[in-house]
């Protein structure tokens, strides 16, 4: 009797420590909301079809700078620039030569600049804490205001350094952003998040 009840605390110590460590898992993400003002990583982007069976990687580096201030340069295997200077969000092919752009209201939405760069973490976002897996722990981070594009958005933390971004959208594709060589707090200069149109370039307002 007392072997069992000592096997049903160590259990529940489990479980409760298992508890606090994804507590922790969110209240990392909040801090990271609240204490980091700018950044810079590396990243891959891994886009899966929703059967698991095709998928496409790319890489590139990503800045950022609260409120609302971000730069996702794709170089590989395509060049593509993706720039919010908190007013608007331009997207630019190189090799279309053609630019598009957008009120930064209508284009943030619920996205990974949304989440990592967006003026309000917990405003925008319900959090609640994730088992963890793939070595890292996991953040669901739900829209506040639904978004019918997407099925699901989460964040996973090695420790206390961001280090990955999943997002399933409506049609089921799943994109996982990992980050590398991240450097919180980093000063990115203004022009980082500024888009002049190159000369020839075509610009399309949406």
């Amino acid at each position: 009797m007392k072997l069992k009840s000592l096997a049903h605390l160590l259990a529940s110590g489990a479980l409760v420590l298992t508890g606090l460590a994804r507590a922790d898992a969110v209240q990392t993400l909040k801090d990271f909301g609240r204490e980091v003002k700018s950044g810079k990583a590396e990243f891959t982007q891994t886009v899966s079809s929703p059967d698991g069976q095709r998928k496409k990687s790319s890489s590139g580096s990503f800045e950022f700078q609260r409120p609302n201030q971000f730069r996702f340069a794709y170089t590989k295997p395509f060049e593509q620039l993706i720039v919010g200077d908190g007013q608007k969000v331009w997207i630019y092919d190189p090799d279309l030569k053609q630019a598009s752009a957008r009120r930064m209201s209508a284009a943030l939405g619920a996205t990974p600049a949304a989440l990592l760069a967006g003026a309000n973490l917990e405003k925008d976002f319900e959090l609640k804490a994730l088992p963890a897996a793939q070595g890292l722990d996991w953040v669901q981070a739900q829209p506040r205001q639904a978004d019918a594009g997407l099925q699901s958005l989460k964040v996973g933390f090695k420790g206390r350094e961001l280090a990955a971004i999943e997002v399933v959208d409506g049609f089921g594709q799943r994109s996982l952003l990992q980050f590398s060589a991240v450097q919180t707090n980093a000063p990115v200069a203004a022009e980082r998040f500024r888009f002049v149109l190159p000369p020839g370039a075509d610009l399309i307002e949406q």
